[in-house]
């Protein structure tokens, strides 16, 4: 007897960033939301997130030494 076990399928890398960016700046529907839960694995999503607020926190420092007489 074969049971019908249906495996989620695994986000890409681009899913992964458009999600991540997507609930970043609050804009993220519900139903994605409840598709990336049920991803086998949280790790991707929180790599990219650290990665993504990482670069977003380096652009706003960057951008602010600009404007900002040295």
């Amino acid at each position: 007897m074969k049971i019908n076990s249906k495996q989620p399928k695994k986000a890409s890398l681009l899913d992964v960033v458009k999600s991540v960016a997507a609930s970043v700046f609050g804009i993220q529907s519900a139903a994605n939301r409840e598709k990336d839960f049920q991803q086998g694995s949280v790790v991707p999503y929180i790599v990219v997130g650290v990665i993504f607020v990482a670069l977003l926190i380096l652009t706003l420092v960057f951008i602010v030494s600009l404007v900002l007489p040295g």
